[in-house]
């Protein structure tokens, strides 16, 4: 978690002595106040670390995230030893991601866990940059490399830092890009279904129930396994798709879709012959599958 206490400490004191001095550090009477002046002619080269930082801050608090990131990034470059340069560079990730600037805040996010893994920040860190992956995930119609890179960073939160405060958010949202991917193969699948090409439909609908069986798509993927199936003729891996649709979705209105197929055929929902959906149903029976 960012801590601001130093920050927080610095400012007071300026408050207080901003009421003590007439005018006041922060001026009242329209003049802009001791920083706005200074900060206006004293190019950031010579302002310390922490004058700039309070910049970065207020810009933050302005709306101006752009502005802010630059402000934060120029700590570290300045006063790469000083205190505020690793608060820095967490803030400037932050400020990236809060501007949609998802490359920059990736850079500046692994660039704080390559300098200080140690930090007890590393653990936002490794969050934001998931976050800058997370959030770029699009409609499930687009391509999905993003989504495994999103899965991968925030595989690394959950197994890294396992007692942090981001690690079930990181659980949560990975479990949603999780079902994101699953929806790509269905996509897919449904594709080659309506065009009648049922072989590779069910390779995409094979996938969900083999890779992705936890997701909110398994039910679905049963079903056309059903109907795919059935349109090629191979009763037995129809009947056995079926079956494992009941046995696990029978309140699921999947199930009473594949059942009207099966009995239209008159098939019922039973497991037969042998094959990969064999091997499900055994899992199944057993309690090792989902």
């Amino acid at each position: 978690m960012i801590r601001k206490t130093g920050l927080f400490t610095g400012l007071a004191m300026v408050m207080a002595l901003s009421a003590c001095g007439g005018g006041g550090l922060f001026g009242g009477g329209g003049g802009g106040g001791f920083f706005a002046s200074r900060n206006a002619t004293v190019p950031l080269e010579e302002q310390d670390a922490l004058t700039i930082y309070q910049q970065g801050e207020a810009e933050l608090e302005n709306g101006r995230p752009d502005r802010a990131a630059a402000l934060f990034i120029e700590v570290e470059r300045l006063h790469p030893y000083s205190e505020w340069a690793s608060r820095g560079l967490i803030m400037a990730a932050f400020a990236y991601h809060e501007d949609e600037d998802y490359e920059n805040a990736r850079i500046a996010a692994q660039r704080y866990l390559d300098f200080y893994p140690g930090e007890e920040d590393a653990a936002y860190a490794q969050y934001l940059l998931a976050l800058s992956y997370y959030d770029q995930i699009d409609e499930v119609g687009r391509d999905q490399g993003v989504t495994f890179q999103a899965l991968q960073a925030l595989r690394e939160v959950i197994e890294r830092y396992p007692d942090s405060e981001y690690t079930q958010d990181a659980i949560l949202r990975f479990e949603v890009a999780f079902d994101h991917l699953a929806g790509k193969e269905m996509e897919i699948g449904r594709y080659y279904l309506r065009r009648g090409h049922h072989a590779a439909a069910i390779n995409r609908f094979r996938v969900v129930v083999e890779q992705f069986e936890t997701t909110s798509h398994t039910p679905e993927a049963l079903m056309r396994l059903v109907e795919a199936y059935l349109a090629l003729g191979l009763t037995d891996e129809a009947q056995t798709a079926g079956a494992i649709l009941g046995y696990n979705f029978q309140s699921s209105p999947f199930y009473d879709d594949a059942f009207r197929q099966l009995t239209g055929q008159n098939l019922a929902p039973e497991a037969q012959g042998e094959g990969w959906l064999s091997e499900i149903w055994q899992q199944t029976v057993r309690g090792a599958w989902l």
